[in-house]
């Protein structure tokens, strides 16, 4: 069996056509729309990627268990915007609707590099901090369907704005548009390429970079206790140069470091398609 699941991002569309074990068959990108929009361009994209008997669809910010966008500060226009009933009742078939991060972290569990544990910490570094939580095998969505937020927990009281209105969220500091500024400008790419070159500034740029991660990974931790922390997002590509400082830093912020388990913290294998390919398959097992 496969379904259709498409990922709604900041600027694109990504659909795909996913089977049971979350391989792709066919994909689909398309610009993201103003919201008002969203609905038809959704439905538009299902029947170009061959329909199917259920659909599922991930969008940023905050999702009731009904697929109902409550807030989204990275889709325009995003404001108790009905999802899923107004697909369910255009198409006539279950729709499944869910937090892109959250989708993302499911794939990584079930088919990447989560795959096989059963409680992990699903990590995306992007432009803001996406997440998920795996727990006793279970997928935790918390009480209203809104858990995963992890990009938004303070880490610095009073500090530097934030697009979700307030200040000091762990995105503003460990997210990709953070080591722009951490960096004073430089793209992320150039102070990871320039970092594993071996330049000192750069590699104490990705060092306080890696800081600023554990500082918020270490307080998950310490709350979760997972076995595996996934690390996804463009980082993956610099693996080899930020993963010794993350190691580094997790060991000194974690509490009780010499008396407890660390969790592994690994890549995540699945790429840009992870929450196109999660949700795919949230909506076959909900289906």
């Amino acid at each position: 069996m496969t379904t259709v699941g498409i990922d709604v991002g900041g600027t694109k569309c990504h659909g795909v056509v996913a089977d049971e074990k979350g391989a792709v068959v066919a994909e689909l990108r398309r610009p993201t729309p103003h919201a008002g929009e969203l609905i038809d361009l959704l439905a538009e994209m299902h029947r170009e990627l061959g329909g199917g008997s259920a659909l599922g669809i991930g969008v940023p910010g905050l999702v009731t268990p009904e697929g109902i966008i409550k807030a989204s500060p990275n889709l325009r226009g995003a404001h108790d915007i009905e999802v899923g009933p107004r697909l369910r009742s255009a198409l006539g078939i279950p729709v499944h609707v869910e937090n892109d991060a959250t989708s993302a972290a499911y794939a990584e569990w079930r088919v990447g590099a989560a795959r096989g544990t059963d409680d992990a910490l699903i990590v995306t570094l992007g432009t803001g901090i996406g997440g998920g939580v795996v727990m006793g095998g279970q997928l935790q969505r918390g009480a209203h369907g809104f858990a995963g937020e992890i990009g938004h927990m303070v880490v610095e009281a009073d500090g530097i704005e934030c697009v979700c209105g307030r200040r000091g969220c762990w995105e503003r500091y460990a997210s990709g548009s953070a080591l722009k500024r951490l960096s004073g400008g430089m793209p992320g790419e150039e102070v990871f390429s320039r970092a594993m070159n071996g330049e000192e500034g750069s590699l104490a740029v990705v060092d306080d970079f890696a800081r600023w991660f554990c500082i918020g990974v270490a307080s998950l931790t310490n709350v979760l206790d997972p076995q595996v922390v996934v690390v996804g997002g463009g980082v993956v590509d610099a693996w080899s140069v930020l993963h010794p400082a993350i190691a580094r830093w997790l060991d000194r912020l974690l509490y009780s470091s010499d008396n407890r388990p660390q969790p592994t913290v690994r890549p995540a294998e699945l790429g840009p398609r992870a929450g196109a390919i999660g949700i795919a398959l949230l909506a076959a097992d909900a289906a």
